[in-house]
């Protein structure tokens, strides 16, 4: 069964299911974070908040869906990609969000987030 991480906004929950399979070192230093709190920032169908984590990519990639979580090295941040939009550089996707993305739309710059193990 896939490890999986909760992001906790003020009026709702998105559970991540982390793809630990294909990126193991990430995962393991993101659940490392855990847990933290952030204000989230909104660019185009994407929030992000900067994490404490600092890695280079093992899988880095321009393209996403929605859906993916992600690490932006140059943050660092951590990303939910909800729509079409493309991230603003390579990123490395290492979880998905499976149900309520429409929940992010909502969503606006300063909103808290909180990170935790589900």
């Amino acid at each position: 069964m896939a490890r999986k991480i909760l992001l906790k906004f003020p009026d709702f929950e998105a559970e991540v299911e982390l793809l630990e399979k294909d990126h193991p070192e990430l995962c393991e230093a993101i659940r490392s974070a855990l847990p933290l709190e952030a204000a989230i920032d909104v660019w185009k169908e994407e929030i992000y908040f900067e994490i404490p984590v600092q890695m280079k990519p093992r899988k880095p990639t321009t393209r996403t869906t929605a859906g993916d979580v992600s690490y932006w090295p140059d943050g660092p941040a951590l990303c939910v990609f909800f729509g079409r939009s493309q991230p603003v550089g390579p990123v490395e996707t290492f979880g998905v969000i499976r149900r309520g993305l429409e929940n992010f739309r909502r969503l606006k710059a300063g909103d808290r987030v909180r990170v935790i193990e589900s």
